[in-house]
């Protein structure tokens, strides 16, 4: 198990701004494992009662409605935090975290956390300032699925997908979705989502082979999730 102090993956975090003092301390104390794909990180109802660093993997936010539906609100990356709200709430998660792919995960305890962010003011502003980001993305979430067509939604997912996981040399976005996946995000029937990605190709703004997917005109797609196409 890597020591925090020598793990490069907490760049990309809020743990970036703990001494190395207080990186010795939560080092000392923190647990990691692997979940499997398809496993559960945490499910809705638990208590996380800490935070899970994503060493390697991605890990899939969902919310279950009321008719049943898996409404998949965020991806979580490596290098990522995830359970920040379980520092400020007692209240149990809302929410599933399913893992994509294999996930390597590092857990630190709330009490843990909590003592520096008593101490620490930049972590502290850092933890509000992504916690803000998750409120104001949330916000956007629920505003485009009230105003903007599943078209829409469709074509700015993948203008995100791109942006948040990059692509290789061949132009193929660094992450595979089902076409499961692609209806949980959008909040459509499998079959919808599927018949626009085909439309999408056929436009030629996009290719996919399987779960790969290259987005051959990044200004179309940007049209139509403006509601101009």
């Amino acid at each position: 198990m890597s020591k925090c102090q020598q793990c490069i993956i907490r760049q990309f975090n809020s743990l970036k701004h703990l001494s190395k003092e207080e990186l010795v301390r939560v080092s000392a104390c923190k647990t990691s494992k692997i979940v499997k794909k398809g496993e559960y990180l945490f499910e809705e109802g638990t208590r996380i009662n800490g935070i899970f660093c994503i060493k390697d993997g991605i890990c899939k936010v969902s919310k279950m409605s009321e008719n049943g539906r898996n409404q998949t609100i965020n991806l979580i990356k490596k290098g990522d935090l995830i359970g920040e709200r379980s520092l400020i709430s007692d209240e149990p998660s809302n929410l599933n975290a399913i893992a994509l792919n294999d996930l390597e995960v590092c857990f630190i305890p709330k009490e843990e956390i909590i003592r520096d962010l008593k101490s620490n003011p930049t972590f502290t502003m850092s933890v509000l300032n992504d916690l803000a980001k998750s409120l104001k993305n949330s916000d956007n979430f629920v505003v485009d699925m009230a105003q903007k067509t599943v078209k829409q939604r469709l074509a700015e997912t993948l203008i995100k997908l791109e942006d948040k996981f990059g692509t290789n040399d061949a132009g193929i976005i660094n992450l595979q979705l089902s076409r499961d996946d692609f209806a949980n995000i959008v909040g459509t029937a499998t079959e919808s989502a599927i018949r626009l990605l085909s439309e999408f190709k056929k436009k030629e703004l996009l290719e996919f082979k399987g779960k790969e997917i290259k987005i051959l005109n990044p200004k179309g797609l940007e049209k139509i999730a403006q509601g101009f196409s």
